[in-house]
């Protein structure tokens, strides 16, 4: 190709250099096609993976510092090396009293966003279940019917009542499924050994869900009637219903730190957040939620919950035990599993 290149004349040269533009163009338009062919099939793929993961969900149905009773930190070594290993010597497991997990997920999300720690605690002999809360993940509720914290809770409800009389579980609740972790506590404080909460609305008595994000995400502007956000399952002379983000913020809030495939599991399996459950104020009584041992993870890249959110949180209802994750947005479950999963054995270690 490049002896013709140069046997060509002037007059070739002349005529390639008109049609340049044209040739530019047409690369151009391929490169797009081709950008948009791939990002078509990372969708399906990710489309594949939810649809692999709510099949499972039957089954799922049946550098880090930690602060111990103040609230400054101090720096520890990495867990043991043997958690990296898949499977566990049986001395290790003898030391976890109560090995099951139930994963609640926040806002929008599914039992789904917890596949990965669900292979890496399985891995390490331990039980987790994940639950879809009430029109969230594959629950057949419509989310414009979901209005109380109570509706919203009850798949965690119903499991914990079911649970036998002498187990107890831990607890592990991300975002606003925080505030149905608190409600657990306060109603089932027999049956949860522990309680974590994961860049989580740790409220107090009193507060609600949205009293926390309020003031992080700026309510003035997403919640006024006029907002693109909002949702009106009843008409627009009703109340809103729900919030859903568009891509864009979405992917700027949760996810700016998360692989690529899981951000675009996340936006083909993400569903509308209830605006109900985020308004209800929580009654919480220092004889049962004030009793239960929690700890708080913080993410220190969340541009959904800041650190500084997460901080007072901490100060204000102060938990058991406080952990750190580095380089972390508000789904660490995707951009730091690894971490995440060390963390919460080491919680369940804590006698």
């Amino acid at each position: 190709m490049g002896n013709k290149f140069i046997c060509m004349t002037k007059k070739d040269i002349r005529e390639s250099g008109k049609n340049g533009i044209g040739s530019r163009s047409k690369r151009m338009e391929r490169s797009k096609r081709r950008s948009l062919l791939e990002e078509e099939l990372l969708h399906r793929q990710a489309l594949s993976m939810a649809i692999q993961q709510h099949q499972l969900s039957q089954r799922f149905e049946g550098s880090m510092s930690r602060r111990i009773g103040s609230t400054s930190s101090r720096r520890r070594n990495d867990l043991p090396d043997q958690l990296a290993n898949s499977k566990q010597p049986p001395e290790f497991l003898e030391n976890i009293k109560t090995k099951k997990f139930v994963l609640v997920h926040g806002e929008g999300f599914g039992a789904w966003c917890w596949y990965k720690t669900i292979a890496l605690l399985e891995e390490t002999g331990l039980v987790p279940t994940a639950l879809d809360l009430t029109g969230s993940g594959i629950h057949l509720t419509d989310t414009n019917n979901v209005t109380t914290l109570v509706d919203y809770s009850k798949p965690l409800i119903d499991y914990l009542e079911k649970l036998p009389e002498d187990e107890k579980v831990i607890l592990v609740g991300h975002s606003a499924g925080g505030a149905c972790v608190s409600y657990a506590l306060e109603h089932f404080p027999t049956k949860i050994a522990k309680a974590v909460f994961l860049s989580a609305t740790m409220i107090s008595d009193g507060q609600r869900p949205f009293d926390v994000f309020a003031e992080e995400l700026g309510s003035a502007e997403l919640f006024t009637p006029e907002s693109k956000f909002l949702i009106y399952g009843n008409g627009k002379d009703k109340p809103a219903t729900c919030i859903m983000f568009e891509k864009e913020q979405m992917q700027g809030l949760y996810f700016n730190q998360s692989p690529t495939k899981d951000v675009a599991l996340a936006m083909v399996s993400m569903r509308p957040i209830p605006l109900g459950p985020m308004m209800d104020k929580l009654s919480l009584t220092p004889e049962k939620y004030g009793t239960s041992r929690r700890f708080y993870i913080q993410t220190l890249d969340d541009h959904a919950l800041s650190p500084d959110v997460q901080e007072k949180l901490v100060r204000v209802n102060p938990p058991e035990g406080v952990f750190k994750i580095k380089g972390s947005d508000h789904a660490p479950f995707f951009s730091k599993p690894q971490s995440l999963h060390k963390i919460l054995v080491e919680i369940a270690q804590i006698p």
